[in-house]
């Protein structure tokens, strides 16, 4: 097997990608927010919602990059928009200010937090200052959006929405020299499981959970990974990032955002503090 074989390049999201459902509360007078929208899942998801016509806030430090999410969302005719807010999610003025822009749109019902980070370092190694920037984007960011978020979702008419969190096959398991990352994803999923205890029923917390996806965080990942394990890039591809996996493909952003509009539907309704777990046999076929 070689890495020619491997299309590294972020593939171009087309309209006919997108999943759009038929759901009451899709529409202009709903407001979904998205976290790192500026490129990779994030932008995919901001374009899907979008897509469903819904009135997203995409939310990202890269102001540069959200403009290219709002072209693509009408690239693609999307029939809702997409308003660009730029947030430091390091930043609880910025994250408060980016709920209460969503809330002012429309009926705050959706929370999609997909902004992340990746650090490749062994634990005796891993700068603190790192931990702690990804931990503040990861998982205390998460909690805060939640948390000013909720209450908009409680105040509608039916109390219904969700909160979607972008987890990880880390998030179920470790592997060597991710521990922060790995850190924060299995925080994530107890912030998922916490919202769904809390949400009566019809505010409703999920995660999705996904391999290795084509995004510029991944491809910026490989060689920093091949530095730190001291192999090829070739060796992280076939063997680190596709080797346990029995789907001998990675994901594209958009088959990841058409799993956030899928939990936000009336078809997620019984989604509620699970995992969608979309990762080619990772986690259930160990060897």
């Amino acid at each position: 097997m070689s890495t020619e074989e491997f299309d590294l390049t972020e593939p171009a999201l087309t309209a006919d990608d997108l999943l759009v459902l038929e759901d009451p509360h899709f529409g202009p007078g709903t407001t979904a927010v998205v976290t790192g929208a500026a490129s990779g899942i994030g932008q995919a998801t901001a374009v899907a919602l979008a897509a469903n016509g819904l009135t997203v806030v995409g939310a990202d430090i890269d102001e540069d990059g959200l403009e290219e999410t709002v072209d693509l969302a009408d690239e693609t005719d999307a029939p809702g928009t997409v308003h660009p807010v730029p947030t430091d999610l390091t930043d609880d003025g910025d994250v408060e200010t980016m709920i209460e822009v969503g809330a002012d749109q429309g009926d705050l019902r959706y929370v999609a937090n997909v902004a992340g980070m990746q650090h490749i370092a062994s634990i005796s190694e891993f700068p603190m200052e790192k931990y702690d920037l990804l931990l503040d984007i990861m998982l205390r960011a998460p909690f805060l959006t939640a948390k000013l978020a909720i209450p908009y979702i409680r105040a509608t008419d039916d109390g219904v929405g969700a909160i979607g969190n972008m987890s990880s096959v880390h998030g179920h398991y470790a592997t060597q020299d991710k521990p922060a990352y790995i850190t924060a994803k299995h925080g994530l999923e107890g912030l998922t499981r916490s919202i769904a205890a809390e949400g009566e029923g019809t505010l409703r917390g999920f995660s999705v959970s996904v391999g290795y996806v084509l995004t510029p965080l991944m491809v910026n990942q490989i060689e920093d990974t091949a530095e730190e394990r001291g192999i090829s890039e070739r060796e992280v591809v076939e063997d680190v990032m596709l080797g346990q996996a029995r789907t001998k493909e990675m994901m594209t952003p958009t088959e990841v955002a058409n799993l956030f509009v899928f939990g936000f539907s009336r078809h997620g309704k019984h989604l509620n503090g699970g995992d969608l777990l979309w990762d080619g046999g990772y986690t259930t076929t160990y060897e």
